[in-house]
Order: structure tokens, then C-alpha cells, then sequence
């Protein structure tokens, strides 16, 4: 899970080769943090074969391995078919005009959020159905749509550095108002529950009260780094 972690955040973060050249500082950044990540990953693995053996657990260990392998890749298969989806999906809506009307619809909220959107249409287009979905409670339809929007972002800040802009998409996808939780819905049902959707107020408090949170932090953040 750790690793499925860094691979998609690192994702968002190096997201396409900048337009301009990079600067020697970037590439040696960049050389440092994979040099640190790669000391994590190792450091993890040595701390975990040196306890396994020194409690005599290393048949537990064996088994853990190759559970968590499997594990692994299951996920990974399974959240690609449904990211290759939505991702199907998100060009539908583009190629027959709707991401474009859900701009127009959304267009004082996310010009206020995100000023950059009034320069980039297809930016707009895309921040908007990453709200829709996320509105839906559809969190695997909202990240392609959320990286397709980040890349466009990306394209107003210095290459290897998120923007505040992508910083706040990144707190609204991640803290996003729900209407309707249908993946949560989904889950409760499937285990049993007779009202998988008796949950919506709550669902409507928390997630209006996180995402009015995270974009205050985000603004106070930008203020105090502005002020420096």
C-alpha cells in the first residue's frame, strides 16, 4: 500500500516534462528524494527480516511476502480497470461538449479558487468534472479527471514545484463535498446494510466541514509563504 502510495503521488507530482528547461537544481532535488525514498524502502525491508529472524517468525514472514504480493497486484489490476474506465469516461464527456457546460455551470467557484482556470479553459473543464464526480461520491471517476486538471495547472509553476493552486485541487479532492457517497453506499451494502444511505447528513456535515477547512489552510498557508 506504502508503494502504490508513493507510485501515485508521485504521479501527480512529476507530472509531465516541463516545456522549459529544468534547472540543475530541480534534477538534484529530484536525485535527493529518490535517494531518500530508496534508503526508506530499504530500511523497511532490513528492519523487517532482522525482527522476523530474531523472533523466529521467518516462515510468517515467508507467508506475509507472498500474501502481500498477491495483495498487491490485485489492487493494483483492480483499480486500473476502473481508473482505465472513468478515464474513457472523462474523454467521452470532453469529446461531446458536457465538461465544457460543467465549466460555464461551475465557472464563479472555480475562477475564485483557482484564478489560472480563467487562462485555461481545459483546465476549468477538467476541475469541474473532478467536482461533479467527487459530488457523485465517485472517487475512482474523480482522479483521472484530478491529474488530467493538475497537468494543466502544472503549466503556471516552476518545473518540480506545486503550485498553490494544485495544492488546493489536491485538498478538494481529497477533503470533496459529497452528495451522494455511492462508493461508501456501495461498501455498507455489500455487508449488509438495510439503509446503505442512512448516512447521508453526516456525510454532508463532515465533508462540507473538511473541504471549508483544507481550503482555509491552504489560503493561510499561501498568505504566511507570500508574506515571508
Amino acid at each position: 500500500m506504502l508503494a502504490f502510495l508513493y507510485a501515485e503521488v508521485s504521479m501527480i507530482c512529476a507530472i509531465e516534462e516541463p516545456a522549459y528547461p529544468v534547472s540543475l537544481s530541480h534534477i538534484l532535488l529530484q536525485g535527493v528524494w529518490d535517494m531518500v525514498m530508496s534508503y526508506i524502502w530499504s530500511g523497511m525491508v532490513l528492519l523487517s527480516l532482522l525482527f522476523a529472524l530474531g523472533s523466529g517468525q521467518g516462515a510468517r514472514l515467508t507467508a506475509a511476502i507472498l500474501e502481500g504480493a498477491q495483495g498487491g497486484v490485485t489492487l493494483t489490476i483492480s483499480m486500473a480497470g476502473a481508473i482505465c474506465l472513468w478515464s474513457g469516461v472523462g474523454q467521452v464527456m470532453k469529446q461531446a461538449g458536457l465538461t465544457r457546460y460543467l465549466a460555464k455551470l461551475l465557472s464563479p467557484v472555480t475562477g475564485l479558487i483557482f484564478p489560472s482556470t480563467r487562462k485555461d479553459g481545459e483546465a476549468k473543464e477538467w476541475i469541474s468534472a473532478n467536482i461533479c464526480a467527487n459530488l457523485l461520491g465517485l472517487g475512482n471517476a474523480a482522479t483521472p479527471m484530478g491529474i488530467a486538471a493538475t497537468k494543466r495547472l502544472s503549466r503556471f509553476s516552476s518545473p518540480g514545484v506545486a503550485s498553490h493552486e494544485m495544492c488546493r485541487l489536491i485538498v478538494m479532492n481529497t477533503a470533496s463535498i459529497q452528495l451522494l457517497p455511492t462508493n461508501v453506499a456501495a461498501v455498507r451494502g455489500s455487508l449488509g446494510c438495510c439503509n446503505p444511505f442512512d448516512i447521508l447528513p453526516a456525510v454532508w456535515v463532515t465533508s462540507l466541514c473538511s473541504v471549508a477547512a483544507g481550503l482555509l489552510a491552504a489560503f493561510w498557508f499561501e498568505r504566511i509563504v507570500r508574506d515571508a
